[in-house]
């Protein structure tokens, strides 16, 4: 064991056992993307709130770092130590209790640490619903989902984790315990805390509790996949969903035909619909969850598609006739990342523009990009609903994808970003800045807004120990 004051102050607080400074540790020192590597003082897994208000009061007094750790899944490099060896990671995967529900309020109490498939599973034994989902729920914690303000595929209709928590349990920078997990739904009493460590990446704090909406499970939840001919189509498309739907539409993507090339090359044993269909450009994948019955539910669906035929909205479409096939037409959409990665190193970026305007960027990015990198292959997919796109560039045709990364990466960026910016977009919809797009928060935020966050980091964490680096760049 490395001899350290403050690693034995650690290990009487948290167990010998649960700080952890030998062998392999890059589970926890490199991000999920393997974008960056770091070395940690220690890895500190404390087992309650109690336990980690003392590790951070230990940090706070040697003015030791603290990188709160979730399930380490992000992909903007938000939870990932310098090469230092300085920092401490505070591991939240032992604080994974679920400690109370209130069914009358429809509210679930849940520690940081808690994996959100298992918030899941919990909450549908309890006949009821939390509508969370995104591709990393095996694995991703509800802190991290908290922290990112995490999105997902039902955000149409339920929100980001910022609309689904009521409150909040968190340690200060200070070592001072905030519990705010009243559950309430109607709060005026000051600044709403809650939502300044919402988004915030762990750097005003370590969220280690919070209370969560539930909803009555639906009756009904059925899946349609349709082809469209145009992406000016699938907004229409969306639109008739709104009106035709209202609040029952809970999942509405968008999937371009080279994303989902990219999964029939590299999973064949899926099964696309209307894979290559030359008239239909892009696909888009409909949910529709109904409070009624099966039969209600399929009526007001197949009318939808129905108006949307009429309209040439739709060029052709398919209804999941069960819950299997259901789940493979989602898993075709869940598949496009893996997809992507088999086909070679790329450059992600996870934006936002108003639905309206979707169309308009995409041939105005699309157009820019081929101009300025001729023969590069466009990952276009997301979450249309809610105006999130996943506008992912991959190299051109035989290229090596590492070269392209290192050479083209910042170029493709500004090209892209500068595109979002003129169409009054975000660069982070749901992913986060962590430390990968700082420079880019810096180049977009208004000066004003910066100066704000940075006024708000100053004031809670004066000595700048709470993931520095992160969101806002180092002093």
């Amino acid at each position: 064991m490395t001899p350290s004051p403050l690693l034995d102050e650690l290990r009487a607080i948290v167990g010998g056992d649960h700080v952890l400074t030998e062998g392999d540790l890059t589970a926890w020192e490199q991000d999920w993307r393997r974008r960056r590597k770091g070395k940690a003082l220690a890895v500190v897994r404390p087992a309650n709130t109690q336990e980690v208000a003392a590790v951070v009061r230990a940090c706070a007094a040697t003015s030791t770092a603290i990188i709160p750790q979730g399930g380490n899944t992000g992909l903007s490099v938000g939870a990932t130590p310098d090469d230092s060896g300085t920092q401490i990671i505070l591991s939240l995967a032992r604080m994974n209790r679920i400690r109370a529900i209130d069914r009358d309020n429809l509210t679930v109490t849940v520690e940081a640490g808690c994996i959100l498939q298992a918030l899941q599973e919990y909450a549908d034994k309890e006949g009821l619903l939390f509508p969370l989902s995104l591709a990393a729920e095996g694995s991703c914690t509800l802190g991290g989902n908290l922290g990112t303000n995490a999105g997902g595929t039902q955000v149409v209709r339920y929100g980001n984790t910022r609309e689904l928590c009521l409150g909040l349990e968190v340690v200060t920078p200070q070592g001072e315990v905030w519990n705010g997990l009243s559950g309430l739904r109607k709060d005026n009493t000051g600044y709403d805390l809650r939502h300044l460590f919402i988004g915030s990446e762990g750097t005003l704090g370590v969220i280690t509790a919070a209370t969560m909406k539930l909803f009555p499970k639906p009756v009904a939840d059925l899946t349609a996949w349709a082809a469209v001919p145009s992406m000016e189509a699938a907004v229409r498309l969306l639109g008739l969903a709104h009106q035709n739907l209202g609040a029952s539409l809970t999942g509405f993507e968008v999937m371009g035909q080279f994303a989902l090339s990219l999964v029939v090359r590299h999973m064949p044993q899926l099964r696309v619909p209307f894979a290559g269909m030359t008239d239909a450009p892009y696909c888009v994948l409909l949910e529709n969850a109904d409070s009624e019955s099966e039969a209600h539910a399929r009526a007001r669906f197949e009318h939808l598609l129905e108006v949307a035929l009429e309209d040439g909205c739709v060029l052709d479409a398919v209804v999941a006739e069960s819950l299997a096939q259901a789940h493979e037409l989602w898993h075709i959409r869940e598949s496009i990342p893996l997809a992507q990665a088999e086909e070679g190193l790329n450059i992600k970026h996870d934006i936002s523009i108003a639905a309206s305007r979707i169309p308009a960027f995409v041939e105005h990015a699309d157009a820019l990009l081929q101009r300025e990198i001729p023969g590069v292959r466009l990952v276009n997919f997301g979450h249309l609903g809610d105006g999130n796109l996943h506008y992912n560039v991959q190299a051109p045709e035989g290229d090596n994808g590492k070269t392209f990364l290192c050479e083209q990466e910042a170029r493709v960026n500004q090209l892209v970003y500068d595109a979002v910016a003129r169409f009054d977009g975000s660069f982070s919809a749901e992913h986060g800045v962590g430390q990968l797009k700082v420079h880019e928060l810096e180049r977009y935020e208004p000066p004003v807004a910066l100066a704000m966050m940075r006024a708000i980091k100053q004031a809670i964490d004066p000595q700048g120990l709470m993931n520095p680096g992160c969101v806002l760049s180092k002093p």
